[in-house]
C-alpha cells in the first residue's frame, strides 16, 4: 500500500512540471496530456524500478518526451478524432500564457527534436549529457541540433546572429 502513496504523492508533486515541459515540447495540449499520462501509467508499472533511479522525475520526463515525439508511430494516439466544433477552453493561466508568446510560437514551429532539445536545453535547464540521455542519443547530436533551433529561432524571430549579422 505505500508504494501506491508513494507513487500518488510523486505524481502529485512531478505533474505539473512534466506536463509544462511536454506541452512545450509538443505545442499541444491535449498530446501533452496523454504523453504524460502514458508516462505515468509506465511508471506505475514498474514502479520499483523508478523509485530506485537518481532522479525517478528525469526517468519519468524521458518517458514522456519519448511518447511525445513518437505519437506518430503510436496507435494509441491515432485515436483522436476531428470535429467540426470545438469544445470550451479549459482555463490554465501557465500554459495559455506560452500559447500568447511569440517566442514559444517560435519554438512550436521547430521539428519535434529540435524543439525538444530547446525546451530541455533553455526551459527545463538540462545540460548537454542530460538532455541526450533523456532523448537516447549522443550529446554531439544535442549540440547540432541546438544549433540548427537557435539559427531558426534566429530567422522566425528576426534576432541578430552572434557576431551583429542579422539573421
Amino acid at each position: 500500500m505505500s508504494t501506491v502513496l508513494d507513487f500518488a504523492s510523486f505524481y502529485a508533486a512531478a505533474r505539473p512540471t512534466l506536463l509544462r515541459t511536454t506541452y512545450a515540447v509538443t505545442g499541444d495540449r491535449q498530446l501533452a496530456e496523454d504523453a504524460v499520462q502514458v508516462a505515468f501509467a509506465k511508471a506505475y508499472a514498474s514502479w520499483s524500478r523508478v523509485i530506485r533511479a537518481d532522479d525517478p522525475t528525469a526517468y519519468v520526463r524521458r518517458i514522456a518526451i519519448n511518447a511525445a515525439l513518437g505519437h506518430g508511430r503510436r496507435a494509441f494516439f491515432r485515436r483522436e478524432t476531428s470535429v467540426d466544433r470545438l469544445p470550451e477552453r479549459a482555463v490554465n493561466p501557465g500554459l495559455d500564457a506560452l500559447e500568447r508568446d511569440d517566442v514559444w510560437r517560435a519554438v512550436r514551429a521547430l521539428p519535434p527534436r529540435q524543439r525538444a532539445v530547446v525546451v530541455l536545453r533553455y526551459y527545463e535547464d538540462l545540460s548537454e549529457r542530460q538532455i541526450a540521455e533523456t532523448l537516447g542519443c549522443r550529446p554531439g547530436t544535442v549540440k547540432s541540433q541546438a544549433s540548427a533551433a537557435l539559427a531558426t529561432l534566429r530567422t522566425l524571430l528576426s534576432v541578430d546572429a552572434p557576431g551583429g549579422d542579422r539573421a
